[in-house]
């Protein structure tokens, strides 16, 4: 395999895929990235066995090959090359060489056979949708997703796509992020899927937020996502997600309209001197007002109070103060609505007046 190239032609579909090795693997040539040099084009591929991410690049390539070549070594030596640089690839027996100007680099190959590669999905659904909504709708529930929870279903997000209208859900068993909205998505079936937290880590970094589309294939065990000259594969977690429409109360009759900035300066300043175990925060709702009151073992306490549009009933109420702050970290509303039927229910919050986003909140003991 023989080719040359320049950084900035390298380096940005470099940067994409090598987000997806980790710097523990089970097996030592999965810390190398797969090299697939074509007469036009080359093919690069990273993988950790559970998520694959491959890109293309076009490029006279003057001898075909394959190899494997470390990931972070070969992205370390791109970054700190002058962005004018121009890389000349050879490979050598089980060796990669690289020249840029006077600088000589010599990498370790492994064969391309110990590469794992997910290859072709069969039996699948082909499904068109925009990026930009995806993007919002991973962005508004992801934060809610379990980690490393028995209940394995729970470590991931719940995607589901039907014609026009786009799904997705997430939660630990605390709290629920919920948003569903309308959508121009291209399918002849309805799509339920929880997607690994890995693969949406990696989808939310590679969506650039333009109104191009996202073409997904998916069958019972895999996902395939491409974006341009991107392509995604992620293996998906069985086992069915919890019902979430029982667990949103439909009862919340009093409702406080908060000013969703203020709020969150609020909750931070106040999160300061909440306890470092349980993080919680007592929430003192009355006309108009709404105070928020944080204290811990050291007997150190901080208070604060917001006017808000409320008129409901008296109620004092304990959240943990981190699941507030990436509710409101996540939206972008001018305000939030507070329904909250009574101190042992939980709270269900919506962004100003839009139903497109639900959040539901347990209440916990202080």
């Amino acid at each position: 395999m023989k080719f040359s190239i320049s950084k900035l032609e390298l380096f940005p579909p470099l940067q994409q895929v090598v987000g997806v090795v980790e710097r523990k693997q089970t097996h030592e040539v999965m810390y190398n990235l797969l090299f697939e040099a074509s007469d036009d084009s080359l093919q690069m591929t990273g993988t950790d066995n559970e998520v694959e991410l491959q890109t293309r690049i076009p490029l006279i390539v003057t001898e075909p090959g394959r190899t494997t070549i470390p990931a972070r070594k070969l992205f370390d030596i791109c970054r700190s090359l002058d962005d004018s640089a121009r890389l000349d690839f050879e490979i050598v027996a089980d060796k990669a060489k690289i020249r840029c100007g006077k600088s000589r680099f010599t990498l370790a190959t492994l064969p391309v056979d110990e590469f794992p590669l997910v290859g072709e999905l069969s039996d699948t659904i082909e499904v068109s949708l925009p990026q930009q909504e995806l993007e919002t709708a991973i962005k508004r529930t992801s934060f809610a997703m379990a980690q490393q929870d028995v209940r394995y279903y729970l470590n991931g997000l719940l995607l589901q796509l039907s014609e026009n209208e786009l799904c997705c859900v997430s939660t630990d068993g605390h709290r629920l992020a919920l948003h569903k909205t309308d959508a121009a998505i291209e399918t002849t079936e309805s799509v339920k899927a929880i997607i690994p937290r890995k693969a949406i880590t990696e989808l939310s970094r590679l969506m650039d937020g333009s109104d191009t589309r996202i073409e997904l294939s998916l069958n019972e065990k895999h996902l395939r996502i491409r974006l341009g000259a991107l392509q995604m594969t992620s293996k998906l977690v069985e086992g069915k997600f919890p019902d979430y429409e029982k667990v949103i109360p439909l009862d919340s009759n009093n409702v406080a309209l908060v000013d969703r900035e203020l709020f969150r300066q609020s909750l931070t300043r106040s999160a300061i001197l909440a306890n470092e175990t349980y993080k919680g925060v007592r929430l003192m709702l009355d006309k108009e007002m709404l105070g928020i009151q944080t204290n811990n073992p050291k007997h150190e306490e901080a208070e604060d109070e917001l006017e808000i549009d409320y008129s409901g009933d008296p109620i004092e109420i304990a959240f943990n103060v981190v699941y507030l702050l990436d509710v409101l970290n996540a939206v972008n509303s001018d305000t939030v609505a507070l329904n909250i039927k009574d101190n042992t229910s939980s709270m269900v919050i919506n962004p100003g007046d839009s139903k497109q986003s639900t959040y539901v909140v347990m209440p916990m003991r202080l």
